[in-house]
Formats: structure tokens, sequence, C-alpha cells
């Protein structure tokens, strides 16, 4: 009987282990994911990375709407969604009107109390996540690190709107910023759509599904289960689990697809405000998780309302990528997809398109939740508006003559084949001669 039973204890024991390997084998399946080694550094520099002397001018414009990200990528370099993380994480001052007027008092000209002291998380295992995170998004032209940047440092703004002090807890805001550092993580350059058409493995994980934003979502837990990258360690398991489920609700509104829900949730939100007659928002829970997975899309939509300079790069690089997409499609013989065909289309009417039917509408209901500190920033959105309007005639002439010159080369290469073909089939002299 003890044979059997310590037989039965091994097998046991086997059958534990193996499913370990089962799931971490799973686990390791994860597209995307590399290893790293970790960084030890026992200096960790003011803005978490070693950058050029420049970089403070701007690192000092993190709460202020369109600083020039690219300079910040430039002076990093080449660690803008880094250096911007950890700053706004290490500073990020959480205020209480009633009171933190104290605090506020005794630390004026002193460094911020941030989310990196409240949940006591370590300075150089919050840098391994982040240098581990930047290298895992890819050098796509438009879906990169610096985008990712950027979306995390308009999230950063607007959370911090004077209109919503108050209304989040220090746990909602580190998950808000944390979802604008992962939400784009390991893009591979291409569409949802495009994914699924082509059922790529992507495609087939996610059972179609917001295929991207799951995509990004495991990737970015993936690289936290690493011991020397889970900065969140010290947060209990209740925080852990709403931070993840946060994380994911924010991420998941990423996709355009739940672009229509997301604004009509916000005008429903600005009508109850109206109705309270009341300037101060007074938010549930729901509400909050509303208002935060509003804020991301508004981040990840926000090119067009940044200044014109800015913007204008970010147009350059998104119809790049969105060339490539079409190159490929074309190459594989399938409809190309809205914006993605680089032979047929103006640049200007589509940002104009963009701008009236998706990003205007959307900013302006903000606008009326947070009234009137977003006014800035529809301005320079309706200014953008008025920059690309003026410049449709320009760009449809030149469109309309490259589609006549291609039309003009096709018909000549028809009439050439054609007169090749007939060629071939009329009988040489030689040939008429032998018949008689």
């Amino acid at each position: 009987v003890s044979d059997e039973t310590a037989s039965t204890s091994a097998l046991d024991n086997v059958s534990v282990s193996l499913l370990d390997k089962a799931k971490t084998a799973a686990m390791s399946r994860i597209i995307g994911i590399r290893k790293l080694k970790p960084s030890h550094a026992s200096h960790i520099p003011e803005y978490g990375v070693d950058g050029h002397k420049e970089l403070e001018i701007y690192m000092q414009k993190l709460d202020e709407w369109g600083p020039d990200i690219f300079k910040i990528q430039e002076f990093s370099k080449g660690h803008s969604l880094t250096s911007i993380t950890f700053t706004i994480m290490e500073s990020l001052l959480i205020i209480d009107i009633l009171s933190d007027l104290k605090f506020i008092a005794e630390t004026t000209g002193k460094k911020k109390r941030g989310l990196l002291k409240t949940f006591e998380i370590p300075s150089g295992i919050l840098l391994n996540y982040l240098l581990h995170l930047e290298h895992h998004y890819r050098d796509n032209p438009y879906h990169n690190q610096i985008h990712a940047a950027d979306v995390t440092q308009s999230v950063n703004v607007l959370i911090s709107s004077p209109a919503l002090q108050n209304v989040f807890s220090e746990l909602e805001v580190l998950a808000s910023i944390f979802a604008g550092a992962i939400h784009d993580v390991d893009h591979p350059g291409f569409t949802n759509h495009y994914l699924i058409n082509t059922n790529s493995e992507l495609a087939i994980m996610y059972n179609d599904e917001s295929v991207l934003e799951q995509h990004h979502l495991a990737v970015a837990f993936k690289l936290l289960q690493d011991s020397n990258c889970n900065f969140i360690m010290s947060l209990s398991k209740k925080q852990r689990q709403l931070f993840r489920k946060l994380t994911i609700e924010m991420v998941l509104a990423t996709d355009m697809s739940k672009h229509m829900n997301i604004l009509a949730d916000l005008k429903t939100m600005v009508e109850a405000k109206k109705v309270a007659g009341s300037s101060v928002l007074t938010l549930d829970k729901t509400d909050r998780i509303q208002v935060m997975q509003t804020m991301i899309h508004l981040a990840d939509l926000s090119n067009p309302t940044k200044p014109i300079d800015l913007y204008n790069i970010w147009v350059k690089n998104i119809m790049e990528e969105y060339w490539r997409q079409g190159d490929r499609e074309r190459d594989l013989g399938i409809d190309i997809s809205p914006m993605c065909d680089r032979n047929n289309i103006t640049i200007a009417k589509s940002q104009v398109g963009f701008i009236d039917y998706i990003v205007h509408p959307l900013f302006e209901t903000w606008a009326d939740l947070v009234n009137p500190h977003a006014q800035h920033i529809l301005d320079q959105l309706e200014f953008n508006r008025d920059w690309y309007q003026t410049r449709i005639p320009e760009e449809q002439e030149k469109l309309d003559i490259r589609i006549a010159e291609t039309d003009a080369n096709v018909e000549v290469t028809t009439n050439f084949q054609s007169s090749q073909q007939n060629q071939q089939q009329q009988p040489s002299p030689n040939e008429i001669t032998n018949s008689k």
C-alpha cells in the first residue's frame, strides 16, 4: 500500500510539474515577446534616461497640450516613451483641494509627491519595465513608441484638467498613464481589418475581436510578469485586479469600432451635467470608467489638435503606414483599404473628413464636459481643419493630372499590346505563298 501511495504521489507531482510547464509554454507563445537583460543601474537620471541637456526644456512642458514630442525623442536619445512615462509617474501630483492645500504650500518649489511614492513603486523596476516596453514597440512610421509617448503625455494633460480634480483615485490615474504607455505595444503596422482579412495569426488568436488591442494588452501584462519589471508588486491583490481591469477597459476603448458608442456615452454625460445645472462633475464608478475610456480615445485621436507643424509630421507618418498596407493589399490581390491607396487619395480632403466626422464631434463634446478648460484644444483643431481645407483644390488638381497620366499610359500600353497581338495573328507573305 505504501508503494502504491508513493507511486500515486510521484505521479501527482509529475502531473503538477507538467501542468506548470504547459502553462509556462502557452504563455511564452504570445507573439512578439522578446527577452531583455534587466538593467541594474545604481544611479537613476532625473528623467529616467541619460539625455541631452536640452531635454529639460521640453520635459518642463509635460503638463501642457502639444509639446514637441519629436524633440523629446531626439533629446532623450530615442527614449521618449520611457522618459515621459517615468517623469509623469514620478512627479504627477494628485490634488485634493480640501486636504492638500497645506501640503502644496509646503512643497512649493520642492520635488512633488508622485505615484511612485504613493504606491511604493521602485524606480529601478519601473525603468526596467518601461525600457522593456519601449523595446517591444516596432519601428513603424506611425504606430511606434513616439506615438505611445504622445498619447501618454496627452492623457496626463486630460486627466489633470481642473474640471476633473477630486474625480479620480490615484490608482485610476496610475492605470490611465499605464494604459497610454502600453496601448499600441508590438503594433505590426497593419489595421485590424487587414489582419482579419488576411487570416493572420493574431486574428486567429483573438477571434477577430479587437485583435490589435487584445494583443497590446497581452504583451504588456506578459512583460509585467517578469520579476525585474513588476513595478506594481507592492499593490494589494485587490488593487492589482482593479489596475488590470481598468487598463483593459481603456486599451480596448482605443479600437475605432467603439468610437460611436464612446461619443454617445460622452454626449449623455454632458446632457446630464447640463440638466443638473452644476459646473462640478460628480461621477460614479461606471461614469469614471467611461471618462477614462474617453480620455485615452481622445489622446489616441489628438494629432489634429496639436500645433500644425507637429500635426503635419503625424499625417505624413500615418499616411506612409497606410500606403505600405495598401501596397501589400495590392500585391495580395485583395481590395485596398480606405486611405491606403497611394495612387488615389488627396491627403488634405482625407484630413478634413477625419476632423469633421470623427475628431471634432468628440473634442467638441469633451470641451462641453470640462468647459472652459479644453477650448484652446478645440481652437487649434479648427485652425488645423481650415489649414487643410485651403489645400484641397491644389491637391485635387494634382491627383486629377496623375490619374489622367496613368489612364493615358494604360491606354498606350493596351493599344501596343493589341497591335502586337494583331501582328502575330496575321500570316506572313511566305505563309500566304505556301498556302497557295
